[in-house]
């Protein structure tokens, strides 16, 4: 089975139901529509749109008709670049409807690396939306391969089609391409933390196995509302709703991440599951503890599970989400673009008694931690993890070279450090590269991290390694404190005599912690501006 053939057992079964919810607190609020002007003023005045499973699909296969007449065929690439919108999800599989290839972008690509990507990938069309537009024309005339411009929004530029206005052109049926479990389906790109992004090259098995392991952890039915707050161009939130998709559930898209634009949505459509970034979850607890939310105002009994991926996620974050929601169940995932996201290891929910832990292999996956010979290491030491399932990449597209860096007889090498308890669960210890080695001791930046997290008076916090003349490099922690706190280096020094005299932050430095998108901390931007371009590179080459 293909991903596209779920979405036609869909429209079959639930082909009335509604599909999709975008919700955009914004517009509820300001009574505006500043992005798009794609739906009636009735409906853009509440700041909700809806469509049902037939609905989905008609555009969908409206979009393929359009690609199709623009002479796109299976084994081209289209590329999205677009915020979370209801359009997302029917022109990604309007796309894998005519055997292309889907190339999500991420929406905070500068204009070089916009180019960069289309490049690399070889995109023949581009999707995009009016954010966008300044950035596209700054490089237009270096993306030479791009054949077709799609607009999705009001008023096109001149060089690009309209994206409603296609797709009233076009009919609603349209004959899938034959596809197999082998076919490409998708480009993903990496983060970039040692430059520019890699091409993640997906085939459908990746997809529709990325469906069934989701499913296999969370139990996803018919009557789950699953509530999606991250960047759909990522694996993580995608594949996450995938769980979803697989048995016809309601997906609900929230245009925004403030605290009480996620309760209210949660409680409005009646959510059952939410996955969070761990700076959202904090969020939500520390505007619970300042009084800025009344919990009365929202009806959250439908809320089950909450869970969190992307990132380590501190043990004391849950202890107090636990204290504030003590009925939802929590569970935690790890994944990368290169493992199609969605739990390769996954701690599962009866394993709330080992959080800290990312957990044990995943449904359909296989683990194993292993030294710089590729050897596996002995339980309890710290080594790299590895990971081999039926969602790793086919490789890295056009770089034969950096695929066979990581891949090894169908084991991913991830480039994280982890070690295994003696229960078999695994605790993520620190990116290969982020490894700080001061005075010949290794130190693991997580972990000093999630110490630092557990104080009430810190909302964020990062470690860096500086470098220095005696020990090689030292230790920096980068130190977002909460709003109104007095805490000072002394007060967080004190509260480091806790830890490991060589593990304590040599430097404070107070100061917002910068995270991307998916809520991963950019170490790359901190090094750059405490080390300078010689540490930088040093840390790129590990």
């Amino acid at each position: 089975m293909t991903i596209t053939e779920v979405l036609k057992e869909n429209v079959a079964k639930y082909g009335g139901d509604t599909a999709l919810v975008e919700i955009s607190p914004e517009v509820q609020e300001k009574q505006t529509w500043r992005e798009f002007e794609l739906v009636e003023p009735t409906a853009r005045a509440i700041g909700r749109r809806e469509i049902t499973w037939q609905e989905f699909d008609g555009d969908a296969c409206r979009f393929a008709n359009m690609l199709t007449d623009m002479g796109v065929q299976k084994g081209n690439k289209v590329a999205i670049l677009l915020m979370n919108c209801i359009e997302w999800l029917p022109i990604y599989f309007g796309i894998l409807k005519t055997g292309a290839l889907a190339v999500p972008m991420n929406f905070r690509f500068a204009a070089n690396e916009i180019a960069y990507c289309c490049d690399l990938a070889e995109v023949d069309v581009l999707v995009f939306g009016p954010e966008f537009t300044e950035r596209i024309d700054a490089v237009r005339d270096k993306m030479q391969g791009v054949k077709n411009y799609i607009f999705v929004g009001g008023v096109a530029p001149g060089y690009a089609v309209n994206f409603r206005k296609g797709l009233s052109e076009h009919s609603p049926e349209y004959a899938d391409a034959v596809l197999t479990e082998d076919d490409d389906a998708a480009i993903y790109f990496s983060s970039g933390t040692t430059g520019f992004p890699k091409a993640i090259l997906h085939t459908h098995r990746s997809l529709i196995s990325s469906c069934i392991t989701e499913n296999k952890h969370h139990g996803q039915t018919k009557e789950d509302v699953f509530l999606c707050i991250p960047p759909l161009y990522h694996t993580g939130a995608k594949m996450h709703w995938f769980g979803s998709f697989l048995v016809g559930g309601k997906a609900v898209l929230l245009r925004g991440v403030k605290p009480r634009w996620i309760l209210k949505t949660a409680s409005e459509e009646k959510a059952t599951i939410v996955w969070l970034l761990v700076p959202w979850a904090q969020d939500i607890l520390d505007a619970l503890d300042r009084g800025e939310l009344d919990m009365a105002e929202y009806d959250l009994s439908t809320w089950r599970l909450m869970h969190i991926g992307a990132q380590p996620v501190p043990p004391s974050l849950i202890k107090r989400w636990k204290e504030r929601f003590p009925s939802h169940d929590y569970d935690t995932n790890y994944g990368l673009s290169e493992s199609i996201g969605p739990g390769c290891v996954h701690l599962g929910v009866e394993n709330i008694h080992k959080v800290g832990a990312i957990g044990i292999a995943g449904y359909g996956w296989e683990t194993k931690i292993i030294d710089e010979n590729g050897k596996t290491v002995a339980r309890g030491a710290v080594g790299e993890l590895a990971v081999k399932g039926p969602g790793v990449m086919k490789c890295y597209y056009r770089d034969e070279a950096a695929t066979e860096a990581v891949l090894h007889d169908g084991w991913l090498y991830t480039g994280d450090m982890a070690m295994e308890d003696a229960d078999g669960f695994i605790f993520l210890v620190d990116r290969k590269k982020d490894v700080i080695i001061t005075g010949g001791e290794n130190l693991y930046p997580v972990q000093i991290e999630d110490f630092l997290r557990a104080s009430r008076e810190i909302k964020d916090a990062a470690v860096i390694g500086l470098p220095d003349d005696r020990l090689g490099e030292i230790a920096a922690a980068i130190i977002e404190l909460q709003p109104g706190s007095t805490c000072t280096e002394e007060d967080i020094n004190t509260y480091c005599e806790a830890l490991p005299r060589y593990k304590r932050p040599r430097k404070i430095i107070f100061a917002e912690v910068p995270r991307n998108a998916t809520g991963k901390i950019e170490k790359p931007k901190l090094r750059q501006m405490y080390c300078g371009e010689s540490l930088v590179k040093k840390q790129t080459e590990k």
